[in-house]
């Protein structure tokens, strides 16, 4: 463990910091006196809690080539007579072993819908999951992310019942809009309306409901509802997580007459958050979950040390599956030409595929209304269903489209499977060649397609993604080795073990995109000392592409072979350098140079 401050001289340092995030959202005197109470519960917190980790040196540096994150449900695999958490826990261990080094654990608290995602009590695990316990034998295997939801509580939860009691403590923790009021400037990310009636101890009132009627949005204008948040925050650090994930977190500050969406209050909370984690927890980092354009997305590094240290890179998605559908990488290429983070300390996290659906609205300013719209039809000719947002003139827009990826990038239909699996493959070989720490959604690991039983069962759009597995199904299908699933199990876990091996995939090395012919993303990778490289070339089309790259000098010696990482053929550049390969129809080839590596 590194050298450490104790505690009483960390909190002096941080005093004054803490109290100039909590000045920018109280008065004075509440912002004082909050201070006091923030302080007290962060020496309790110290007093018992090894500190891991220095806040004066980055994070980030924690992840190398090696990491990537799962994102699974806690009850994905289920087996008789036992907890669904013991089951994940095993059925990672013998399938996934090592490829995997971090795990997104969807909501694992007791809930009342949403599939989790409307909390009724944050402080406990599902029982129908398992308990703490099994969340702490998962935290030995793997780094955990730990959902943070908490823009919104469930209409079940104690504190919104206490609400409803008439209990004074409870007044102001919800929002409450009676008078008759314009909200039309308020950003929607669903269809139905913003305030839900409901009758309280006190008469009806009208209470503020961004997601649905069951998600009550929390009053943070409180201080004593941050307080209690930060609560919660800490619980999880002190449970295991590696990283806590601040779900749907640009809703989180609202004041009547503006978006309420990425309000400098909103910033002031992360930023507030990510204090308290240097104090207390170094070793964690903040990641944001905004499904919003890309400008407002990034807004949530802060100036690259004083908010989150990794953000969702939700353009990825639309525009991987643009670039499949019309052949062409021309808006995948300048877009990723243009990506950079605030600092070293940040980095993306890259997905295609999640429990949520693939957001739309991130493409907006980079795809053409034509483009989207065209997306649209393609999710609906495949199975899928698309899920609506009403705009401020009351006109609804699409929000995301909610389909499985292998059916998003194939139409099960018509495509042979194949040629499916090729493209799955491919498309996530992008996701995987770029800088950041990438996210794989349980079912890209195994191609899975639309869950329509599931949909009809819960009339839910999201459902057709979120099918559940029973643990003795899932390990047949497995067991055949030319099956769909165990076909994209084995190559999926190909890439990513060919990744960890190679540190120029590190989140923070550096890329380049390079010149190719329309239809191929080529990307260059290294490391900063020039000691490898390596060029990933991904063809979206059903053609072959010949292909002609240039290197440049990204290694100190200009080597006389490249290997390709996934398929092991060895390749000679002509006399300046220059990489010529034909492209086989929707391949991915990942041209690795370097010293120090086994072949």
């Amino acid at each position: 463990m590194p050298d450490q401050l104790p505690p009483a001289h960390l909190l002096a340092r941080y005093r004054e910091p803490l109290l100039a995030h909590l000045t920018a959202l109280y008065p004075p005197d509440q912002a004082t006196t909050t201070l006091a109470a923030l302080l007290q519960r962060l020496a309790a917190f110290l007093a018992t809690y090894e500190r891991r980790g220095d806040d004066r040196h980055p994070r980030l540096a924690r992840l190398t080539a090696r990491d990537a994150m799962l994102i699974t449900y806690g009850d994905q695999v289920r087996e008789p007579g036992r907890a669904p958490l013991a089951t994940l826990h095993d059925w990672l261990r013998q399938h996934l072993g090592d490829a995997i080094t971090c795990v997104h654990l969807l909501p694992f608290y007791p809930y009342s819908s949403d599939d989790g995602f409307a909390v009724i009590d944050y402080t406990r695990v599902d029982p129908n999951l398992g308990d703490w316990s099994d969340i702490e034998r998962l935290s030995r295997a793997y780094r955990l992310m730990f959902d943070a939801v908490i823009n919104h509580v469930s209409a079940q939860s104690a504190w919104f019942q206490a609400f409803l009691a008439g209990d004074p403590r409870y007044r102001d923790w919800f929002i409450v809009v009676d008078e008759p009021v314009d909200l039309s400037l308020v950003t929607r990310p669903r269809t139905h309306p913003l305030l839900t009636r409901f009758e309280t101890a006190g008469g009806a009132h009208y209470v503020w409901t961004t997601f649905s009627a069951d998600q009550i949005d929390l009053n943070f204008a409180n201080p004593e509802v941050l307080l209690a948040i930060l609560d919660v925050l800490l619980l999880y650090v002190a449970r295991g997580a590696s990283f806590l994930r601040l779900d749907a977190i640009g809703y989180l500050w609202k004041t009547i007459g503006t978006r309420c969406i990425h309000l400098p209050q909103t910033h002031r909370v992360v930023q507030l958050i990510r204090t308290v984690l240097d104090v207390v927890a170094p070793e964690v980092l903040l990641i944001t979950e905004t499904n919003v354009p890309h400008r407002d997305n990034i807004s949530y590094f802060g100036d690259g040390r004083n908010e989150a240290q990794l953000v969702y890179q939700f353009p990825l998605a639309p525009l991987v599956l643009h670039a499949f559908h019309s052949g062409s990488t021309r808006y995948l290429q300048t877009w990723a030409r243009e990506l950079a983070t605030p600092s070293a300390e940040t980095a993306f996290f890259n997905f295609l595929a999640s429990h949520d659906g693939i957001g739309v609205q991130p493409a907006i300013d980079i795809l053409s209304p034509a483009e989207l719209q065209a997306l649209v039809h393609m999710t609906e000719r495949h199975g899928g269903r698309v899920s609506y947002k009403t705009n401020s003139d009351g006109s609804l827009s699409a929000y995301e489209l909610n389909i499985t990826l292998m059916d998003a990038l194939s139409d099960p239909a018509t495509t042979p499977e194949a040629v499916a699996i090729e493209r799955l493959l491919t498309a996530n070989a992008i996701m995987l060649a770029l800088a950041g720490l990438p996210g794989i959604y349980i079912h890209s690991l195994v191609g899975s397609h639309n869950d329509h039983e599931g949909l009809h069962r819960t009339g839910h759009n999201r459902a057709i993604n979120r099918r559940k597995w029973q643990r003795q199904a899932i390990d047949a299908e497995l067991a055949q080795p030319h099956s769909r699933a165990a076909q994209v199990l084995r190559r999926f876990l190909h890439l990513l073990r060919q990744r960890g091996t190679t540190p120029a995939f590190a989140p923070s090395a550096p890329q380049t995109v390079l010149d190719a012919p329309d239809g191929v993303f080529a990307l260059l990778r290294a490391t900063p000392d020039g000691s490898e490289a390596v060029v990933c070339l991904h063809n979206v089309t059903p053609r072959a592409q010949p292909v002609r790259v240039q290197p440049g000098a990204a290694l100190e010696a200009r080597p006389a072979v490249w290997r390709d990482l996934i398929g092991g053929v060895r390749m000679t550049p002509e006399a300046d350098g220059t990489l010529a390969v034909e492209l086989p129809p929707h391949a991915a080839l990942w041209l690795w140079a370097g010293a120090g590596r086994e072949d």
